[in-house]
């Protein structure tokens, strides 16, 4: 592979310099997050994978920018700024809201005839064709206050604190509406490996529903559980990393 002469740029992906880049991970963060939520995983990576981290409208350098609240939109807009990227193999990992953006942009290239990933990452997510049974996005402060709580993903003294929520809530509203609005539509199963992962303790996907990955693919499927809750990827990332190197040392042929 020979090094890159061109540093490729785009507001929606956070990258590092790596100078002769083998293969490319695209991380997909969770709801409320943006791509700081992947920026400790580029040093526990082989030297040679880069790190595509996604940072949506709305967060961190994008503050100032809408979010975007319908999935299909997002990824319409994705598409045309990640081309330029796919010159080398790579792989898709998306956490909980993350996953099903990853899942619908993998099909949104197939239909473009662009390459696809070498393996497809969900961690953490309802498979696309089971909805999510208890929406929040549109409930009153309190109850969606109430709701945040049962992901135990935002800490208790955000919560609390009204200035931060009255602008964090409504990127969390509008990135927990993308899932909660989102319908599945039945197009050819994917033809690629899927790996689906999560923690083993995790109330909001638990095992046998994040099983159900499985008939989204006619390729390989595997299942992997970490220790954790919903956020187990926070303290054992890791663990996790080398487990998608693995992953990606398995499928990066495919490009």
């Amino acid at each position: 592979m020979t090094p890159n002469t061109v540093q490729i740029r785009t507001p929606w992906l956070i990258t590092e310099q790596v100078p002769n880049i083998r293969a490319r991970l695209f991380c997909f963060p969770y709801a409320g997050g943006g791509a700081s939520v992947y920026r400790l995983w580029q040093q526990y990576l082989p030297h040679d994978i880069q790190i595509c981290a996604l940072q949506p409208p709305g967060r961190e350098s994008r503050i100032s920018e809408a979010p975007y609240n319908d999935v299909q939109k997002l990824v319409s807009a994705i598409v045309p700024e990640i081309t330029a990227f796919l010159d080398h193999p790579f792989a898709f990992f998306g956490h909980s809201t993350g996953a099903l953006v990853a899942f619908e942009l993998t099909r949104a290239l197939r239909r473009a005839r662009l390459p696809l990933p070498g393996t497809l990452m969900v961690s953490g997510s309802r498979p696309p064709h089971i909805p999510e049974p208890h929406p929040i996005h549109h409930l009153p402060e309190p109850e969606f206050l109430d709701g945040l709580r049962r992901f135990a993903g935002t800490p208790e003294e955000l919560l609390q604190n009204k200035e931060i929520m009255a602008l964090y809530a409504p990127i969390l509203r509008a990135d927990l509406a993308l899932e909660e609005t989102y319908v599945h539509e039945d197009e050819t199963l994917l033809n690629i490996p899927v790996a689906a992962v999560g923690g083993d303790r995790d109330s909001e996907t638990p095992p046998h529903i994040l099983e159900e990955w499985k008939s989204h693919t006619s390729g390989d499927f595997t299942m992997k559980l970490f220790t954790g809750d919903h956020f187990y990827l926070r303290d054992g990332f890791p663990e996790l990393i080398a487990y998608i190197s693995g992953r990606i040392a398995q499928t990066e042929t495919v490009c």
